[in-house]
């Protein structure tokens, strides 16, 4: 059901990011589908009743496999979020640039004023 739920919040952003018309808009529905990713591979990874991959001096290594969660999409996720930042930070500067030079967030009125 959770899974569902990530989709559902990953078409939102596809919806946000391929409608609408507001630049700020378009960067919100992808920044919606960036987390709506990123909880996919959480999610991915979560096993319940897990513990932290962290193996224990004395500890054999089968009964450890186990119980721990896999430690890759946490990783993933971590990477995607600096990412993630850097593309909307290069987004919301775009958008800075083109609000200065049109006057206006609006695609269809930029796309009108080429020059």
């Amino acid at each position: 059901m959770i899974y569902v739920l990530t989709i559902i919040l990953f078409l939102l952003g596809l919806y946000g990011v391929s409608v609408k018309k507001n630049l700020i808009k378009v960067i919100l529905g992808f920044i919606i589908m960036d987390y709506a990713v990123n909880l996919m591979l959480i999610l991915i990874g979560y096993r319940n009743g897990g513990i932290a991959p962290i193996l224990q001096k004395g500890e054999s290594v089968a009964k450890f496999a186990g119980k721990a969660v896999d430690p890759l999409p946490q990783a993933l996720v971590l990477t995607a979020i600096v990412i993630g930042l850097g593309v909307t930070a290069l987004f919301v500067a775009l958008a800075i640039r083109l609000y200065d030079r049109y006057g206006t967030f609006d695609v269809t009125k930029i796309r009108d004023l080429r020059g």
